[in-house]
C-alpha cells in the first residue's frame, strides 16, 4: 500500500470525525472539518492547474490554513514549499524562483513584500489569506469556498516529495531539502515509538511552521489523533495563557523561548500542571535553565535533529538533568555514528562528525545533484556537526563543522551574510562569526575592513542591511579591522577571529 500523508487526514476523519484537531486564535475545528477544508483546497488547486509534482509556496504565520495546504496538497501529489517569513523580499524571490512555484499563497501581513516582488516570481496565481485582498490577487477563503469537499483522487506517496524546506546555504544561497511522504510517516513513527504516550495529546505549536521542528508535528498529531494548538506568532504571555486554557500536555521549544517565558510578569502564577514534557532543539539547553524548570516540576528534554533528518537523538527523562548538555541517544528507528575525516568510527569521548541513518532522511536537495551527493556517504547523512559519544552512548554536540550560527533557534550561515555585506560599496573585506548572547544564545558579529579613503560606522552598516537580508541575520555587532586573517588558499581563519573578537 502506498503511503500518502494527505490520506492520513481522511482516515483520521473517519475514525474520529468529531474529535477536535486544531485550535488557533478562536478557530476550533474537528477532524471532519479539517478534512473537508483540505479536500476543498485540493480541488481548488486542481482547478487552478496544480497537479502531481507542482510546487505551491506559502508565506504566512502559524495560520489554520497550513492544515489545509499540507494535507490538501499531499492528497493530489503536489508539493508544499513553506517560506520563512523572516526573510527579506529578495530572499523570498530567490526561493520562489528556485522551486519554480506555480501558486503562491500568503498572509495579509506580507501584502507589501509580495507586491514588491510579484512581477519577478514565476507564480501564475497569487492568493491572499485576507478578507480584503488587493485586485492583483485572489481571496483564499473565496477560492476554497467555491470548491467541492469531495475526496480528490489520491496521487503519489512514498518517496514522492511532499514538502521542500529551504535551509540556509553555506555558499550564500539556501538549499531546498526535499522531504517525502515516507519521511513524514517515519518521523511520526520515530517520535511515537521513542517518546511513548507520556507526552500527552494536546500540543502547543509556537515555533514557526516553516521549520521542520513545527511542521513535522502535523502528521504526528493526525497519526495519533491529537490536538494542535497554533500560536500565530510568538507572544510569551499568550503562550502561558494557552497552556492553562487548553490544558497543554507538551510543546517544542528552543532555549531562547524558555528564557522569554520566564520574563513574563507573574510567570510563577501560570498553571503548568498539565504540561508533561518540553522538547527543546536547535541549540544546547543551559544547565541552569533545565534546573529552573525542573524546580517547577517540568521536564525539559534535549532533542537533536536537522531539517534533513529531524529525529536524530533525544535525551530520556531519567537523564534529563544528570546528563544535561547531552542530546541523548538515537531515536528508536535512527542510527548514529561519529567518524573521523577518513570515515572511521572514533572512540568514546573522541570528536568527529555526526552521521545519521534513518527511514526519515531527506530525498536530496532540490535541483542540486552535486550538493545531494556530497551530503551522503555510503548511505549515511553527513550532518556537518562535530560531536562526541561518551562511554554510555550519550551524544554531545561540540561544534559546527560548517561555522553555522544558531540565533534564537534560527540557523544562520556566515557566508550568506558575508556575500551580502560585500555588496556595500564601502566594504573591502568581511568575515562573520557568532558570539555568545544572553538573550539569543548566539548573535551575528561582522568583522569589517573598510575600503581605503571611505568611512563607515556600525550604525550605518546595520541600517544598510535592512530589507536586504532577514532581520534575524543582520549583525548585532560590527567590529572594524585592518585585515581579515586567511589561509594561503583564501579561507577565512574563523578560529582566530573567534579568539580575538568572539
Amino acid at each position: 500500500m502506498m503511503i500518502n500523508i494527505g490520506d492520513f487526514l481522511t482516515r483520521r476523519s473517519i475514525l474520529s470525525p468529531d474529535r477536535e484537531g486544531l485550535v488557533c486564535e478562536g478557530v476550533r475545528r474537528t477532524y471532519k472539518e479539517l478534512n473537508s477544508r483540505a479536500n476543498r483546497l485540493a480541488n481548488a488547486m486542481k482547478a487552478l492547474g496544480v497537479g502531481y509534482g507542482d510546487r505551491v509556496s506559502m508565506l504566512a504565520l502559524n495560520e489554520p490554513e497550513y492544515y489545509d495546504m499540507y494535507f490538501g496538497l499531499g492528497k493530489i501529489g503536489a508539493i508544499l514549499v513553506p517560506v520563512n517569513y523572516r526573510l527579506a523580499g529578495p530572499e523570498i524571490q530567490y526561493v520562489l524562483s528556485d522551486c519554480e512555484t506555480k501558486v503562491f499563497v500568503f498572509g495579509k501581513e506580507y501584502m507589501e513584500t509580495v507586491d514588491s516582488i510579484r512581477n519577478d516570481i514565476p507564480a501564475k496565481e497569487l492568493i491572499a489569506i485576507s478578507d480584503d485582498p488587493p485586485q492583483w490577487t485572489k481571496s483564499y477563503e473565496s477560492m476554497i469556498g467555491n470548491a467541492s469537499d469531495e475526496e480528490p483522487e489520491i496521487m503519489g506517496g512514498d518517496e514522492d516529495t511532499l514538502t521542500i524546506l529551504y535551509t540556509s546555504g553555506t555558499t550564500g544561497r539556501p538549499k531546498g531539502a526535499e522531504l517525502t511522504h515516507s519521511y513524514y510517516l517515519w518521523s511520526s513513527v520515530n517520535l511515537q515509538s521513542t517518546l511513548g504516550p507520556n507526552v500527552g495529546d494536546t500540543t502547543l505549536i509556537a515555533l514557526p511552521l516553516f521549520h521542520i521542528g513545527a511542521l513535522a508535528g502535523l502528521p504526528y498529531f493526525v497519526h495519533g489523533g491529537g490536538k494542535a494548538i497554533f500560536l500565530r506568532s510568538l507572544d510569551p504571555q499568550r503562550f502561558l495563557e494557552l497552556l492553562q486554557e487548553e490544558k497543554v500536555s507538551g510543546f517544542g521549544s528552543v532555549p531562547a523561548l524558555l528564557d522569554f517565558l520566564k520574563l513574563v510578569p507573574n510567570f510563577d502564577k501560570y498553571d503548568w500542571s498539565s504540561v508533561k514534557v518540553i522538547l527543546v532543539y536547535a541549540a544546547p539547553v543551559p544547565v541552569t535553565l533545565i534546573k529552573e524548570y525542573e524546580a517547577a516540576g517540568i521536564e525539559v528534554r534535549q532533542l537533536y535533529g536537522l531539517t534533513e533528518c529531524n529525529t536524530g537523538t533525544v535525551l530520556d527523562s531519567e537523564n534529563a538533568l544528570s546528563r544535561a548538555g547531552s542530546c541523548g541517544k538515537p531515536f528508536f528507528h535512527t542510527e548514529v555514528r561519529v567518524v573521523d575525516d577518513n570515515g572511521q568510527d572514533v572512540g568514546p569521548e573522541e570528536n568527529g562528525e555526526v552521521l545519521l541513518r534513518a527511514p526519515n532522511v531527506m530525498k536530496g536537495y532540490w535541483n542540486r545533484p552535486d550538493d545531494t551527493a556530497a551530503a551522503f556517504k555510503d548511505g549515511w547523512l553527513c550532518t556537518g556537526d562535530i560531536a562526541k559519544i561518551d562511554k554510555d552512548g550519550f551524544l554531545y554536540i561540540m561544534d559546527r563543522k560548517k561555522d553555522m550560527i544558531i540565533s534564537g533557534g534560527e540557523n544562520i550561515y556566515p557566508a550568506e551574510i558575508e556575500d551580502s555585506l560585500l555588496n556595500n560599496p564601502k566594504v573591502a573585506d568581511v568575515a562573520v562569526i557568532g558570539y555568545q548572547h544572553e538573550k539569543w544564545g548566539e548573535a551575528v558579529e561582522a568583522i569589517v575592513v573598510v575600503k581605503e579613503g571611505e568611512e563607515l560606522t556600525e550604525g550605518e552598516l546595520i541600517e544598510w542591511c535592512q530589507g536586504k537580508i532577514g532581520r534575524f541575520k543582520i549583525p548585532k555587532k560590527v567590529v572594524f579591522s585592518d585585515s581579515i586573517p586567511r589561509t594561503p588558499t583564501g579561507k577565512i581563519l574563523k578560529r582566530i577571529l573567534r579568539e580575538k573578537f568572539g
